[in-house]
């Protein structure tokens, strides 16, 4: 499965230069894989006056995350909710940085999330964010939906 830019803001809830992901690379039930250049724009609209921080980089892993929950909703033909609302990043764990800023990566971010385990009270998600040749930021993450129900999933491990 591939998606673009446009196909990719269609589905979460950041639009304009807040939708930091470029391209899905692939996706199926468990995991998502796409790749990001936004983090070269000058203009990036988390950017501070010392540049991108590294920390940024679970901004990508959420939005993965969110996007990867889009996908899952979609292919089991299950509708949102009336109401409904995009999920909450609830805890990290586990967080490793390899990289202080993520503006000096001169290659494209490559940004993978799995599913870990999850269910209609949240979901328990892996990240990682890196080049094709280098992890530079990963760990673990915990979303709860806001509202409105979410699909079970079975534990993967």
């Amino acid at each position: 499965m591939r998606l673009t830019h446009e196909q990719i803001a269609a589905l979460i809830p950041h639009s304009g230069p807040m939708c930091l992901l470029d391209e899905v690379l692939s996706a199926d039930h468990a995991t998502l894989r796409c790749h990001a250049r936004s983090h070269l724009d000058p203009r990036h609209p988390m950017r501070g006056p010392d540049g991108l921080g590294a920390a940024c980089a679970i901004e990508y892993a959420a939005q993965a995350m969110a996007l990867h929950d889009a996908l899952r909703h979609r292919a089991a033909a299950v509708p949102p909710a009336a109401g409904a609302s995009y999920g909450m990043l609830v805890s990290l764990r586990d967080v490793r940085f390899a990289v202080r800023r993520l503006d000096l990566v001169c290659d494209p971010l490559l940004v993978q999330v799995e599913l870990l385990s999850g269910d209609g009270a949240g979901a328990l998600y892996a990240f990682q964010v890196g080049t094709a040749t280098r992890e530079l930021v990963c760990g673990r993450a915990s979303v709860i939906p806001e509202a409105g129900p979410r699909l079970p999933v079975r534990p993967l491990r």
